[in-house]
């Protein structure tokens, strides 16, 4: 197992500020306003042939009654009980707090290695006023500029001093599938998290916009590693007015890319909207698998008719991803969630399906007797043979004397024909029509 590190403290002191700095990328979220960081956030980071997991944590405020910092505080709590190694970030410019004592007092009584970390000293004036931290009963304190990387070096030294080495274990362990969770705000996306992890790691609350980053989290399921990753609510761009909060929407859907299969989450209740049909949208534009999951089924009225009713209103409304299963489920009580990530594991398969090039254009030449494209300017279109030369998504390439002539409606029947034959459940097909090149003589 990889060690894990937590970043522990107040809000604003520069958590997310270092966790980007030693991360090398803007993974968690970094604004000038207390609280950003609501999840806790994980990254592996490498340093000198040392690999650890680093966890960006919300602000941490001890003696708070509020009730999303309190629920920040939970988070921070069961990072701390996760961590191996613990850095507690204090604050230069603002000097030590009473938050600070009780934060370092709770740390104290964790029996957990903790480093004193004090955050922007940029120079020796600031070096002088970090003295004071050492009223907490630091064996030692680092300074450093998270902004500016001053310190980092000799710090990030310090902290992996005795971590074992990548030679020592496997410092990457498979993620396996890569899974997105996708869905306007308030819909049950972290719900459903949650119930696959059997653990609270993203906050839930009925207030839209409480997760604000993509936070990944790894699970096992039956021994097979995934990876969920929980995305800021997508809203229509009108709604989308906050810049911090434009930020994580533009992030949901660029995570896309990190993902093989997509759960677009929808609520029963209000069904499929023109919102979750733009989602879909991403989903097709990016090549990703997709599953449809109508969420909140058990609160459903429900009669003889319910389902077909709901699934005839999906299709119609999503008809971009109509190749998409549908599952009801709830993710507050559990039903049917035990069914998902077995059909996530088909789907992934079917996104990883190659078909044989003789296999295939047997097939494809019977689709073109039972249906010959049409005219093309009065002039008769052949396609000659057909190729795989990707999957993920699965892309097809066919050749032909006029590609220009082929209708999208054609070019729908040839993937509805791939689709029926070889069995791409969930799969996202791409379609390339091509000129064939002519021999030289």
């Amino acid at each position: 197992m990889l060690p894990v590190v937590a970043i522990v403290g107040k809000p604003n002191v520069g958590k997310s500020t270092l966790f980007n700095r030693i991360s090398r990328e803007r993974k968690a979220l970094v604004d000038d306003q207390p609280g950003v960081t609501r999840d806790r956030l994980y990254n592996q980071v490498n340093w000198n042939g040392k690999s650890f997991i680093l966890v960006d944590t919300g602000g941490f405020e001890p003696q708070t009654s509020e009730p999303l910092l309190a629920r920040m505080r939970t988070q921070t709590q069961m990072a701390i009980e996760e961590a191996d190694v613990i850095l507690l970030l204090l604050d230069a410019a603002t000097g030590l707090t009473p938050s600070d004592r009780d934060t370092a007092e709770l740390l104290r009584r964790t029996s957990k290695p903790v480093f004193f970390v004090v955050n922007k000293v940029d120079g020796q004036r600031q070096e002088y006023s970090a003295m004071e931290f050492f009223q907490l009963g630091a064996p030692k304190l680092h300074t450093i500029s998270a902004l500016h990387g001053r310190g980092l070096t000799e710090f990030l030294d310090e902290l992996t001093r005795d971590f074992p080495s990548d030679k020592e274990i496997f410092p990457g362990e498979d993620q396996g599938i890569r899974v997105i969770v996708l869905g306007r705000p308030n819909v049950g996306k972290s719900s459903l998290v949650n119930r696959l992890c059997g653990k609270e790691r993203t906050l839930v609350s009925p207030i839209p916009g409480t997760t604000r980053d993509a936070v990944d989290t790894p699970i096992r399921w039956y021994g097979k590693p995934f990876l969920l990753i929980d995305t800021a609510g997508i809203r229509r761009k009108s709604q989308v007015r906050l810049p911090l909060e434009r930020y994580s929407v533009l992030r949901a859907v660029k995570n896309l890319q990190r993902c093989h299969v997509a759960l677009l989450v929808l609520d029963a209740l209000e069904g499929p909207t023109d919102q979750d049909s733009a989602i879909a949208q991403e989903i097709l534009d990016a090549g990703k698998g997709c599953i449809l999951l109508l969420n909140k089924w058990d609160l459903v009225k429900k009669d003889k008719n319910t389902h077909e009713e709901h699934l005839a209103r999906v299709r119609q409304k999503l008809h971009l991803v109509e190749f998409a299963p549908v599952l009801t489920i709830s993710a507050l009580t559990g039903l049917r969630v035990g069914r998902l990530l077995s059909l996530v594991e088909r789907v992934y398969a079917c996104c990883g399906k190659r078909i044989s090039t003789s296999t295939l254009n047997e097939r494809f030449w019977e689709w073109l007797v039972a249906h010959p494209p049409p005219l093309h300017r009065g002039r008769r279109i052949r396609l000659f043979y057909m190729a795989q030369p990707r999957v993920h998504p699965p892309t097809f390439v066919a050749f032909s004397n006029h590609p220009e002539g082929i209708t999208e409606s054609y070019r729908r029947y040839l993937i509805n024909k791939i689709r029926e034959e070889f069995d791409f459940t969930g799969a996202t097909i791409r379609l390339h029509i091509r000129a064939r090149k002519r021999e030289k003589t």
